[in-house]
Formats: structure tokens, C-alpha cells, sequence
């Protein structure tokens, strides 16, 4: 490895401390999803929908964000972005046993549908790319209130078809709003091969039909997607308008815990895909980088293993929210 390429993160502007938090973020999020399938299995919670293979690109992208101003409108992968703007493993836990302390809904949404108006997450609704269109009106509110805002809004390449997204582009585009486009392209929109969802050859290449720029990146290296996203951010905080950009990623495990994905890809597609799993990838490079030994990869793992035993015993323990809480928020004409 020359010099260059261990001091990647360091050209890109990060310390070695941010790096390695990353690392974090992003083992402690496989650690939670691999957690909730196990209970899953086990008939403790209902529903998995994973965010394995995508990581390093969550984790990248949120850390070009202020978590203090910027605004979330994810979608129901973004496990590992949420945890960076705030939300904790107990909290996803709460989540996916449908607690009543569960922060998101209180026990009343699928997994996956995170929300937060404390660390500014858009909540997400079940139909995808609803949070397209929003993620503009936030923009759109913020540029009007004068205020130092970018929102930030996710969606996989399936949800890059649907007229949400073109909507929501085409308006951004026109009106120079603060928003960046971050479509994370996984190969599949359930079982439709991304060869079968695109006419062009990126998802990228729709940018251009709404003036402003799209780019595709390797959505496997955390620090490519920071260096990617901290230009779009800069670029919108500008009044330069949006950006889009496409993380290609692979999703390494079924669309959910309801699907097979043995109906539509080889194992052997899915084992040469594990051989570019972002977390092995991104610890290799930092223990070449000499940011991380041996000894501190042990630690953070026992760390992550400890926060997620905690988390979900907490979780499995606490109460499930009162019946007649199904009729709070419900308004009557």
C-alpha cells in the first residue's frame, strides 16, 4: 500500500478518530441487523428488512452531514444513517419488538420506518419514495425561511422509476433547492434486476434531465462516499441546487425476512459479492492505514456485542404499548 492510499482518509479530511467511529457505526449496525433476523427466526419479532452490504455507504454519506441543521428523509434501509444522526441500538430494538417506548412510532410502524423530530429524521411511510417529495419541501421551506439547511433523502435504484422521484427532481432542479438525491443501488428492487429497471446505463444519468449533477461512486468505501457527499453538501449550502448521486452497493442478504432470494439470484452472485463486504474491506484498510491494530478491533467488537446483548434484552423485556394507544393520533370528522 503506498503512502498515498493509507493517508485516503486523511486527504479527504478526516482524523483518525472519525474513521474509526465510522468503523463503529458501521459494525454496530450489521451486528443489530444480524441480531434482529436471529429473533426473527426465533418468532420474537415479525419483520427484518436489512440493511447488510450497505453500510459503508449510510455511514459515509451522514458523516458529510451536520447532525446539528441537516435534515434526514430516509428510507427503510438506513439503519446505519440513523444511528449516526442519533437513534440508538436499544432504540432500533424497541423498534422491532413494537414496544411502547419504541421512538419512532411507539410500537405502531413496521421496522424500518424511522422518525425522529429530535434529530430531525422525517418519519417513512411503507409506500417508496413518498420521502422524495418531502425531503423538496423541506428543502423548499428552508430555502424560503432563509435558513442554513440541507436535507438529505435516500431511496434504492427500484425507487428511482417512480414518479415521486422524478416529481421531486424535476421541482428541486427548476428551483435550486438544498436537497441531495442519494440513491442506494443495490442490484435489485426486490427480485427485478436492476438490468431490467433502467433504460439508461446509471441511475446517475437521470440527473441531467433536471440540470444539475449526478454521479455514480463505489458505495463499498466510506471514505469515497464522504469525499462525494461532502461536495454535494457544499455545493448546496452554495444555493447551487441538488446533486444525485448513486452508491452502488449489493444487498447481501434476502429483501426481507419474508423473501427468498434463491428464487432470483445464485449463491454464487451473493458469494462473490460478500468478497467486497464493506466492514472486513473497511478494517483492512485501516488497520494497513495503522488507525486501527489487532487489539482495538477486538475491543470494538466486544464493545458492539455488549451494546447490542444490552439493547435487546432491554427490548425484549420492556412492555408492548396499551390497546387503546391504537387510538391515539386518530382523528375523527
Amino acid at each position: 500500500m503506498t503512502k498515498s492510499t493509507r493517508n485516503r482518509h486523511t486527504a479527504a479530511g478526516l482524523t483518525d478518530q472519525q474513521v474509526l467511529d465510522m468503523y463503529y457505526y458501521m459494525l454496530l449496525a450489521r451486528r443489530i441487523d444480524e441480531r434482529q433476523w436471529l429473533l426473527n427466526r426465533a418468532g420474537k419479532v415479525p419483520f427484518v428488512i436489512s440493511c447488510q452490504g450497505q453500510e459503508a455507504a449510510q455511514v459515509g454519506a451522514a458523516f458529510a452531514l451536520d447532525r446539528q441543521k441537516d435534515y434526514l428523509c430516509p428510507y427503510y434501509r438506513d439503519l446505519a444513517m440513523v444511528l449516526v444522526f442519533g437513534q440508538t441500538a436499544r432504540d432500533c430494538m424497541l423498534s422491532a419488538f413494537a414496544k411502547a417506548e419504541d421512538p419512532n412510532s411507539g410500537g405502531r410502524q413496521m421496522p424500518g420506518h424511522f422518525g425522529s423530530r429530535k434529530y430531525r429524521i422525517l418519519t417513512g411511510s411503507s409506500p417508496v419514495t413518498t420521502q422524495v417529495p418531502h425531503a423538496v419541501g423541506i428543502a423548499l421551506a428552508g430555502k424560503m425561511q432563509k435558513k442554513d439547511l440541507v436535507v438529505f433523502t435516500s431511496f434504492g435504484e427500484g425507487s428511482s422509476n417512480q414518479g415521486d422521484f422524478h416529481e421531486g427532481a424535476n421541482f428541486a432542479g427548476v428551483h435550486k433547492l438544498p436537497v441531495i438525491f442519494f440513491c442506494e443501488n443495490n442490484k435489485y428492487a426486490i427480485s427485478v434486476p436492476l438490468a431490467k429497471q433502467l433504460g439508461c446505463e446509471r441511475v446517475s444519468d437521470r440527473a441531467a434531465g433536471y440540470g444539475f449533477p449526478g454521479i455514480t461512486i463505489d458505495g463499498n468505501d466510506p471514505i469515497v462516499v464522504y469525499e462525494t457527499m461532502k461536495q454535494a453538501v457544499e455545493r448546496a449550502r452554495a444555493g447551487e441546487g441538488p446533486t444525485l448521486i448513486e452508491a452502488v452497493t449489493y444487498r447481501l442478504v434476502p429483501h426481507s425476512s419474508d423473501d427468498d432470494d434463491r428464487t432470483y439470484r445464485t449463491r454464487e452472485e451473493v458469494e462473490d459479492a460478500r468478497k467486497k463486504d464493506p466492514i472486513p474491506r473497511f478494517a483492512a484498510y485501516l488497520k494497513e492505514a495503522g488507525v486501527m491494530d489487532e487489539q482495538m478491533e477486538q475491543e470494538m467488537a466486544q464493545r458492539v456485542q455488549a451494546e447490542v446483548d444490552e439493547a435487546t434484552e432491554y427490548a425484549e423485556n420492556a412492555p408492548y404499548p396499551m390497546p387503546e394507544s391504537a387510538l391515539d393520533h386518530v382523528y375523527e370528522r
